[in-house]
Parts: C-alpha cells; structure tokens; sequence
C-alpha cells in the first residue's frame, strides 16, 4: 500500500498550523495566559456580564473546557464571577481591571505576532485564506450535532 500525501490532508495540516501557532504565541504573547484564555478576555472587553455558557459559545469552546478557563482567569485575579439579579442560579463575568490591564497588553503583542504569522501571505492572500478557514471552521460547527450520526465509511 502506497503512502498518503499529508499535504492534502486538512488535519495534518491543521495540526502544523496550531504548532506554529503555539509557538508564536508563547514566544511573542504570553506564557501564562493561553490563546484561549485570551480569547475570552477579549470577549468580556466586547460584552462584559456574559453567563459562563455564553462566553464559550462566543469563543467555540466546550462546557468543561470553558469552565476550567473561567477557574484558571478567576485564580489569576483577572476576572470575577457575580451572581446575576435576573437569575440567582446564574453568574455573570466581569474582567477585573488587572484583567483589562492583562488584555491591552496581550491585544499588541497578538497583532505583532499575526503579522509574523501571516508574513509569508500578501494583504490579499491574507483575506482569503480568512475567508476560506472561516468558512471550513463554520461548517465544522455542524459537525458537533449533526443530525444524523457520522458513519466511518469503509
């Protein structure tokens, strides 16, 4: 049996992709707050008093793994957790301004990094490759809860 071409395999490919991208991001960014975590700070700068399933829905994350995000940004001090008066069952997150502070400073420090990560793209290719991995990452969302299951074909 011959080998497969990785390079036509979006996986593969996604995998190279997220490595070069951690790389990147512990090296320019930051090696305590993670690109997810960011990415839930700068979600409460746009809409702060967001419930918990909210803020992971926003950011593409399950219900454990935005949970665990939530605990590690509220042990670092950076956001807090209250209760909401609509809904006593409920918590509401605000960052707190070590949290505003944390996201200004890691807000610069990304835009230098995709411009490293994105040099090898001109402007226009730059568009374009958004475009198209925006659109595969929007159809994947389906893919979650399809409605009907995946079968592996043989």
């Amino acid at each position: 049996m011959a080998a497969v071409d990785l390079a036509t395999h979006p996986g593969h490919l996604a995998r190279r992709l997220q490595q070069a991208h951690y790389l990147l991001w512990n090296t320019m960014v930051s090696e305590e707050i993670t690109s997810p975590q960011f990415a839930v700070l700068n979600t409460l700068v746009a809409e702060p008093g967001l419930d918990q399933r909210t803020v992971g829905e926003r950011v593409g994350l399950d219900r454990s793994t935005i949970a665990e995000v939530i605990s590690r940004l509220g042990r670092r001090g950076l956001l807090d957790k209250v209760r909401d008066p609509q809904d006593g069952r409920r918590f509401l997150l605000r960052l707190t301004d070590e949290g505003l502070r944390t996201h200004k400073k890691l807000t610069v420090r990304t835009a230098r990094m995709n411009q490293v990560f994105l040099a090898p793209l001109s402007a226009e290719e730059q568009n374009l490759f958004f475009d198209l991995i925006r659109r595969v990452a929007d159809a994947a969302e389906g893919l979650r809860n399809p409605a009907e299951p995946l079968v592996a074909q043989p």
